[in-house]
């Protein structure tokens, strides 16, 4: 409806202040692009599938099915291999099962989905023996897939008798899961939808699992036939994926955050002489490119290592085509640790990048404005302390930093094992005097990205440990467990701030060195107490509301319940058909 904000325009021109940006750098965006991103033509391959309607996308996908027919007929493939590429043109939409089950993740040798050998029926029966065999996160699972390859325990039998069986190891099974018809699960088949995922909110990521099901030989089993760990090969090529596709999405993220900080505009510069000048732009605030430039170069790290990693599979196969496996024991671990670390850099830098934004994206903000206003009055009362050196005590802020300044001339770095056990004031002292270090440099620098976190922990050590005078009463082992608290506490925090603690000269070199070895320590005296520690808080199961977090232990029971039996996803069947406009089997086009 037109009305008067039709006319009205930002305070600041933003097309005006991006251009503004541009025009301070000579670098060729076009270029970097390129650079960047043209293998296998991804800018144009983009712009084309960006554009393609759903069912130019199913066309699409299914002219590339077609092209595995004419390799039958060109290749002369046997049986076995005719069967398989039926298999694979027969509008078949296949997912992978990997190791991830409900009851653990990474422990491929210990999987529990297992596929017994039938050789008098020339079959295997796979079955899930326990809840926990269930297999989970499986994507295009839950609505869209009619196959699946399936990772279970291989059991051989051992003689003529089938009584006992041996352990072969885990093996991949094509097994068909829904029906060609109706798209109904198969009998002895229980699969369905886990549910709202964060982040993944478009993938049907699934649940699975199988009541002793019988699967051919001939159509369902692919043995190997060279290394054991061939057949995770395309395990390892998925991660580089994700290395790559976690740049990515980083990107996006510093993407919308550089360029809304660019435009934000919050508060003028404190050191102008003039009153007139414009608000400074976020971006130029230290505490804010601080945090966001850092994520910026990230995303260039993890795009060459993502790089690296895809030259590295295709060179390892090259090398495993010729019968040399060596390789793959490397391009196994470097795939493995670099998909943990690279989404964890991506997931909390796009969590920093949202709080680096002040609020106007999920609807919350880091405080950065308010750290920054801290700093502010941290710098104030430095710089009273530095005009007036013995004026009378009017806070505590005062009284540290008049200690500070009196004794910064020969104050020596402090250990907090002085003599092989933790000292509880040594480590208070030291947080304070990392405070007003940073608050001397901030006083003279303007070094404000520290200061207010370091000050904000130097109050929160001091008070845990002030509380230690109120909790000596309590029944044995409480007092020292929480002891153990602040001590696993205040070493972590000043083990990640290991910089700003030595730089200040509040800790001796040395002390670093050894904290983390006491953290595992720590770590290992706190260990037992975990459970009731977290009991202690009393939360009930209904205000946890979290399937995964139930006081009686029955995670797994509820978690599945929530999953196979709550949502009414499961009971409706989607029609898959690209020919069709209906979305729901029998009900119609909406």
């Amino acid at each position: 409806m037109p009305d008067f904000t039709d006319r009205l325009e930002p305070a600041h021109d933003g097309t005006a202040t991006l251009r503004t940006e541009w025009n301070a750098s000579k670098l060729n965006p076009n270029e970097l692009a390129k650079h960047l991103l043209d293998r296998d033509g991804f800018p144009e391959r983009q712009e084309k599938e960006l554009n393609l309607s759903r069912r130019e996308r199913h066309h699409l996908g299914l002219a590339r099915a077609k092209s595995i027919q004419r390799i039958i007929r060109r290749e002369k493939w046997g049986e076995e291999e005719h069967t398989m590429a039926e298999y694979l043109t027969d509008e078949m939409s296949p997912c992978f099962l990997h190791g991830t089950m409900f009851g653990h993740g990474s422990n491929v040798r210990g999987l529990e989905t297992t596929a017994k050998r039938d050789p008098v029926a020339i079959e295997f029966e796979i079955h899930s023996p326990y809840l926990t065999a269930s297999k989970w996160w499986n994507g295009s699972m839950a609505r869209t897939a009619t196959h699946a390859i399936v990772v279970a325990q291989s059991l051989l039998p051992t003689g003529t008798t089938m009584s006992e069986y041996k352990n072969h190891g885990p093996q991949t099974f094509i097994v068909r899961i829904r029906d060609k018809k109706t798209h109904q699960p198969l009998p002895r088949i229980a699969v369905g939808d886990i549910g709202p995922k964060y982040g993944y909110a478009f993938t049907d990521n699934g649940y699975m699992l199988f009541d002793r099901l019988k699967v051919p030989r001939s159509t369902g089993a692919r043995m190997r036939r060279s290394h054991p760990a061939v057949v995770y090969g395309s395990l390892t090529f998925l991660r580089g994926q994700i290395i790559m596709q976690a740049r990515l999405v980083l990107a996006r993220a510093v993407t919308v955050a550089v360029r809304y900080c660019a435009i934000r505009r919050q508060f003028r510069d404190r050191d102008s002489k003039s009153g007139r000048e414009p608000e400074m732009k976020n971006l130029d605030y230290p505490t804010v490119h601080i945090r966001i430039l850092p994520l910026l170069a990230t995303t260039f790290v993890l795009h060459y290592t993502g790089e690296y990693m895809y030259t590295l599979y295709y060179r390892s196969r090259e090398t495993m085509e010729n019968c040399d496996f060596g390789p793959l024991a490397e391009l196994h671990s470097a795939t493995s640790e670099l998909k943990s670390l690279c989404t964890i850099l991506a997931a909390h830098g796009i969590e920093t990048c949202r709080q680096a934004m002040g609020g106007h994206d999920f609807g919350g903000g880091s405080g950065l404005m308010i750290m920054q206003q801290v700093a502010a009055y941290l710098i104030e009362k430095m710089t009273a302390a530095v005009k007036h050196p013995q004026p009378p005590s009017k806070d505590p802020t005062y009284e540290l930093f008049h200690f500070y300044l009196a004794n910064r001339t020969h104050q020596c770095p402090q250990t907090f094992l002085p003599d092989g056990s933790i000292d509880d004031q040594i480590i208070v002292d030291m947080f304070k005097w990392c405070a007003a270090e940073l608050a001397r440099r901030a006083y003279h620098a303007r070094m404000l990205h520290n200061l207010s976190r370091a000050y904000s922990e130097h109050i929160l050590v001091s008070n845990f440990h002030s509380s230690f005078a109120t909790t000596s009463h309590l029944t044995s082992p409480t007092h020292d467990v929480l002891r153990t608290c602040f001590y696993l506490h205040t070493l972590s925090t000043l083990d990640q701030s290991a910089s700003s603690f030595t730089m200040s000269g509040a800790v001796c070199p040395a002390s670093v060195y050894i904290i983390q070895h006491t953290i595992l320590d720590l770590m290992t005296d706190l260990r037992p107490h975990a459970v009731r520690l977290v009991d202690a808080w009393a939360i009930p199961d209904w205000l946890l509301n979290s399937a995964l977090g139930r006081f009686d232990g029955r995670e797994y029971e509820e978690l599945f319940d929530m999953a196979h039996r709550q949502p009414p996803l499961n009971s409706m069947t989607f029609n898959c058909d690209w020919r069709s406009d209906e979305i729901v089997l029998g009900g119609g086009v909406y």
